[in-house]
């Protein structure tokens, strides 16, 4: 095998936007994450909707006025 190939596995940590720091092994020293196990829904039993740039509520404008099909 040829040497000075493989980056180097050094210890990282992996923060969290919620605040949670996990510490792993990584080719990078500091990872950041926008959910982690400790804040995900599936995990926590708890939903937080994350609304991106208002897109829920420009759903909402678009189908207000929208009556539901009778079948």
């Amino acid at each position: 095998m040829k040497k000075d190939l493989h980056p180097d596995y050094i210890e990282s940590v992996i923060a969290c936007a919620c605040g949670n720091e996990i510490k792993t092994r990584s080719t990078k020293d500091q990872i950041t994450v926008e959910i982690c196990s400790q804040c995900h829904p599936f995990f926590t039993g708890k939903q937080k909707l994350v609304d991106t740039a208002g897109r829920v509520e420009k759903f909402k404008r678009k189908y207000a006025n929208v009556a539901p099909k009778k079948s």
